[in-house]
């Protein structure tokens, strides 16, 4: 496990970088722990490793957090981005990128420690569930983290992930059933992934970079699911 700092103040850089080894310690969790003082850096360092949890600020000199943020989703998309920051009209746009958590400055350690163990439970979450998929000649183990949205098309349903769709006959009610909160249902043919929800509006919502319906009956719950999924709730 990888767990990045990027911070362009040293001394936000140390506190974070306390709080986190002792929650480490203290879990018995052992992970490589950097630090970058900039947006650059931290892009550049993707060439060799993908974080698996990143603290980000959001103010900073150069390439801000934000525009850090975008850049970082082009080429990882399991990263739990937690962003830093003193200004909380920033997570709306946190949402085009599939923020984690805000951590509000000035901020106590013990927050940073509570947000990471969530986010360490995510990670964990994030790599061990699958869903099955039973079809006549074999059974298929799909990551629930690559799945973007499920759709029905009267008895038979389709996984669909950034890279290819998986038919398979069922129920859309059982599925939803079966998946944890951050699946929720928009319409009675669709059941999305939260997390790979970038935009809202009345009737749609964009995922996985497709726009898909959202019933009339289903707009309060998602909108709900999506703040609170957003605000780590």
């Amino acid at each position: 496990m990888e767990i990045c700092i990027c911070d362009d103040e040293k001394k936000m850089r140390n506190a974070l970088r306390n709080a986190v080894e002792t929650e480490l310690q203290l879990n018995g969790v052992s992970c490589a722990l950097k630090e970058f003082s900039s947006g650059e850096a931290l892009l550049c360092s993707l060439e060799t490793s993908e974080p698996d949890i990143l603290f980000l600020d959001i103010e900073m000199k150069g390439l801000n957090g934000m525009e850090t943020a975008h850049r970082l989703r082009e080429r990882c998309r399991r990263t739990v981005i937690i962003f830093v920051t003193a200004y909380p009209d920033y997570v709306f746009q946190g949402y085009e990128v599939h923020a984690f958590h805000y951590i509000l400055k000035p901020y106590r350690e013990e927050k940073i420690r509570e947000v990471l163990r969530l986010a360490l439970e995510e990670t964990e979450r994030l790599e061990d569930r699958y869903f099955l998929i039973e079809q006549k000649s074999r059974s298929l183990k799909i990551p629930l983290k690559d799945i973007v949205y499920f759709r029905s098309d009267r008895k038979k349903v389709s996984a669909v992930t950034n890279g290819r769709t998986y038919e398979f006959y069922g129920k859309l009610a059982d599925i939803e059933s079966e998946l944890p909160e951050y699946f929720i249902r928009i319409h009675n043919r669709y059941l999305v992934n939260l997390r790979h929800v970038t935009d809202l509006d009345a009737s749609s919502c964009i995922c996985g970079g497709e726009e898909l319906p959202v019933s009339r009956p289903n707009r309060h719950s998602l909108a709900a699911a999506f703040a609170r999924n957003m605000l780590g709730g």
